[in-house]
């Protein structure tokens, strides 16, 4: 049996949940669709929130003959069908191409379309769950309007909960009721995904009496219907969220973005990001944060999941309440940048391998710092061109001001 997620798709604008930036009544996809030409577009956002549908109802309105191709499925042959009928009276109006996760056609797959595009045989509208701007080729973006379907909030996914509920009992000459807290359970379970919901909800019906409870909605979701594609663009957004809020202070927030990442599946990542963060953002300001992050990372690969969510969060914690220095990473962020523009070929003779350690006489000879007072004498170590370059800058927080303190301590003492 077609899923209810199909039979209630939605025919019209009217019916369709949430997108109101670009659907509303002064929406910008909603006035192109009604215009006499269309232009070439790209559907952008994560899955269930309403790019195929809205797809479907542009193409009705349209007097084009309307071709779908999956990218996930289809073959270069696919394409090329699709493509030989636009010189056959089926055609004659321009055929409206719809291409369902166009992510997934490789570059070549993508150029076949471009002739097409460009003399206006074909339409394109394009649906990816991916940012278009990596994944689709530049030709064809250059040649298309972007329009980004956000996700939608569990208000959103209600409306839809229920509309389902009302064709359910249509469909079964059924009255059956759903609780408001039903209704809750299934919308933010969904994850803003309008086809998890209606789906999870058709389950739900089918094993309830004459109402749909809190206990009928629970007991069909084995869990967040949130997608967890970790080579996807949500993946990559929590990983960014877990590491700015933990730049940014907020333990609250750090811990919520880990509990995502680990609820997903995913150990490795929040893993390989913590250790990061604690040489990246936390660094000098307490650089014991690293030995203790990379115990607690160990920690948690030793006992997996769902064990590990505890020492990950301790790290989680730890870098977001210590304090914060990002010294280190400018500095090696600028030393490298001197490196790839050519900088600095030439060292200079005195730390090259053909000196022996002691003080010597001669210019270039290497002094040995630990034959001095507090094991430290003036010398050259950067090259030439590089004599004079600063890239670390002593941050703001107690540890590195302790260490600019010595450090200017001995050499004011060398110069005594």
């Amino acid at each position: 049996m077609t899923p209810l997620a199909e039979r209630i798709r939605p025919t019209d604008f009217d019916e369709v949940v949430g997108q109101e930036h670009i659907l509303g009544e002064n929406g910008a996809l909603r006035k192109i669709a009604s215009s006499p030409v269309l232009p070439n577009m790209i559907f952008y956002g994560p899955s269930g929130t309403g790019k195929t549908t809205v797809a479907n109802i542009i193409a009705k309105n349209a007097s084009m003959t309307l071709k779908k191709l999956n990218a996930t499925i289809a073959q270069t042959k696919d394409i090329k069908e699709v493509l030989a009928e636009t010189g056959t009276l089926f055609g004659n109006e321009g055929l409206l191409l719809f291409i369902d996760e166009i992510q997934y056609l490789n570059k070549r797959q993508q150029q076949t379309l471009l002739e097409f595009i460009e003399d206006g045989r074909i339409t394109l509208i394009a649906s990816t769950t991916e940012n278009p701007y990596f994944y689709v080729y530049k030709a064809i973006l250059s040649r298309s309007t972007v329009f980004e379907f956000k996700p939608l909030s569990s208000s959103d996914v209600s409306r839809a909960v229920n509309r389902g509920l009302k064709i359910l009992n249509e469909e079964n000459n059924l009255s059956k009721t759903i609780d408001d807290e039903a209704v809750k359970v299934l919308s933010v379970a969904s994850g803003g995904d309008v086809r998890a919901a209606v789906n999870a909800l058709e389950l739900a019906y089918h094993i309830s009496d004459k109402k749909i409870d809190e206990e009928s909605a629970k007991s069909v979701l084995k869990r967040n219907y949130m997608s967890f594609d970790r080579d996807g663009d949500n993946h990559y957004e929590l990983l960014s969220a877990l590491q700015k809020s933990i730049r940014g202070s907020d333990e609250n927030a750090a811990v919520f973005y880990l509990a995502k990442l680990l609820e997903g599946g995913d150990i490795i990542s929040p893993c390989r990001r913590l250790l990061v963060i604690a040489s990246e953002d936390v660094g000098l300001a307490y650089p014991m944060a690293a030995s203790i992050v990379k115990g607690l990372v160990d920690s948690a690969l030793h006992l997996g999941l769902p064990e590990a969510r505890l020492p990950l969060a301790e790290a989680a914690i730890l870098l977001a309440t210590a304090p914060k220095s990002n010294s280190a990473y400018k500095a090696i962020a600028a030393a490298m940048e001197d490196v790839r523009l050519g900088y600095g070929q030439d060292m200079p003779s005195r730390l090259k391998n053909n000196h022996c350690f002691g003080e010597g006489d001669k210019k270039d000879e290497y002094l040995y710092p630990h034959n001095y007072k507090n094991a430290w004498v003036p010398q050259q170590y950067l090259p030439d061109d590089l004599k004079d370059r600063k890239y670390y800058e002593f941050g703001d927080n107690k540890t590195e001001r302790v260490a600019l303190e010595y450090r200017n301590n001995i050499r004011s003492k060398a110069k005594k």
